[in-house]
């Protein structure tokens, strides 16, 4: 196969420690009226209280829009933009986690183009450019400030929603590590092990070829030599760091890989797309009301033992940014390796070890894997193909613990 690569990103791209007191002048090159979207507690921190300051005293005129809920609720959006628009924005900030940036998505789609949340469901639905987006993250995640999708929770559906196009993402992303050091453990390690499995699940995607209509017919379009790059580079730094900085999040230089690494599996996976063990997450999920982080990286071994068959190779090389010594071991070795050490740092960092634990009920196990299934975006990606037999012998051995049940 001849080289094929494709890649959206921020048109900035600003990370490093101490890097928000520059959000001032980048936001000035924007316009002088920025609506700010965060949530309660991040708007009551001495931090934030500095930031708008810092806004201000460069005369830019700053709403704080301090409301943002987890998981951003459809109708919370409309509530916001209803307040912003006689205070006409001239760009908008998104300063938190994963929630505050999508909902900052959401509300600038909507000051910008009208209409109602539902309009845009799916794929490339949004008309054209946005107000300019500034995504400031303080956790390390979920790399919403660089991917082109906002999820949410819609009270008609069941599963969250999502809302994907490139219009989506931001103009700038503004990571600056030093907003992370007051995250707690336990959001730590959620956090980073989702953004070690949107690496993961980008770098083994399939791989769907060179077709020049491919990306202009769809968001997500598999791995590509672009995206396996940025993917390797988040496991690199997720694999050396993400469990120092559960331990001890005064660690300031572990601090720093973890935020670099969600962003470059964010780089990652915003092209290429996220596979199975997201599929699985959505209706998981959506009955155990657990968070979203958590219920992919618990699905992670599963799913890595389920493709290890056809991406061995890709395995392999997960292995090896992952610092596994591979001299005298076959590719499938390696990936045995491998699955054993996501485990083993999963395990370290508190991640629930089955969908059982999770508190997925027995009786919803069938119902499970088949809305697994028919999250076409998802399943498509994945490297090995799904039935309903094979998806839902992958969702029982998930709720049993039963690893070696994957491998059939």
């Amino acid at each position: 196969m001849s080289l094929f690569a494709a890649l959206r990103l921020p048109r900035e791209i600003l990370f490093g420690k101490g890097q928000r007191h520059a959000l001032p002048t980048v936001a000035g090159r924007f316009g002088r009226r920025a609506l700010v979207c965060t949530d309660e507690r991040f708007a009551g921190t001495a931090v934030f209280a500095e930031i708008v300051k810092s806004l201000q005293a460069a005369s830019i005129e700053v709403l704080v829009h301090d409301r943002v809920l987890p998981d951003v609720p459809r109708d919370s959006v409309s509530i916001c933009v209803d307040e912003a628009e006689k205070f006409r924005p001239e760009m908008v900030l998104g300063i938190g986690g994963g929630s505050c940036l999508d909902f900052a998505k959401c509300a600038d789609l909507l000051l910008s183009h009208g209409g109602t949340l539902q309009e845009y469901y799916g794929e490339f639905k949004v008309p054209g450019p946005t107000l300019p987006l500034i995504a400031v993250p303080t956790t390390a995640g979920t790399g919403s400030e660089v991917t082109p999708v906002a999820v949410i929770s819609d009270p008609d559906r069941t599963l969250k929603v999502g809302i994907s196009s490139p219009y989506l993402i931001a103009a700038v992303a503004l990571c600056d590590p030093e907003l992370t050091m007051t995250c707690p453990p336990a959001l730590t390690a959620i956090a980073g092990a989702d953004a070690l499995t949107h690496a993961i699940e980008a770098f083994t995607a399939k791989r769907r070829g060179e077709d020049p209509s491919l990306a202009q017919q769809h968001v997500f379009i598999g791995k590509t030599a672009l995206t396996d790059h940025f993917a390797l580079l988040a496991i690199e730094l997720l694999g050396r760091s993400l469990e120092k900085a559960c331990t001890d999040g005064t660690d300031a230089d572990a601090r720093a890989d973890v935020m670099m690494g969600a962003l470059a599996a964010g780089c990652a996976f915003g092209t290429a797309g996220t596979a199975a063990a997201h599929a699985v997450q959505y209706p998981a999920g959506a009955l155990t009301h657990t968070a979203h982080g958590l219920g992919v990286a618990t699905m992670m071994p599963y799913v890595m033992t389920y493709n290890s068959r056809v991406v061995a190779a890709e395995m392999a090389e997960i292995g090896a940014a992952l610092g596994l010594e591979a001299k005298g071991r076959s590719a499938e070795e390696m990936a045995d390796a491998t699955i054993g050490e996501i485990r083993r740092l999963f395990t370290a960092i508190g991640i629930t070890p089955t969908l059982a634990d999770l508190g997925l009920p027995a009786d919803k196990l069938d119902w499970t894997a088949d809305q697994a299934l028919g999250i076409d975006r998802l399943i498509k990606n994945n490297p090995r193909p799904f039935d309903v037999t094979a998806m839902r012998r992958l969702v029982q051995a998930a709720h049993d613990g039963d690893l070696a049940a994957c491998a059939m």
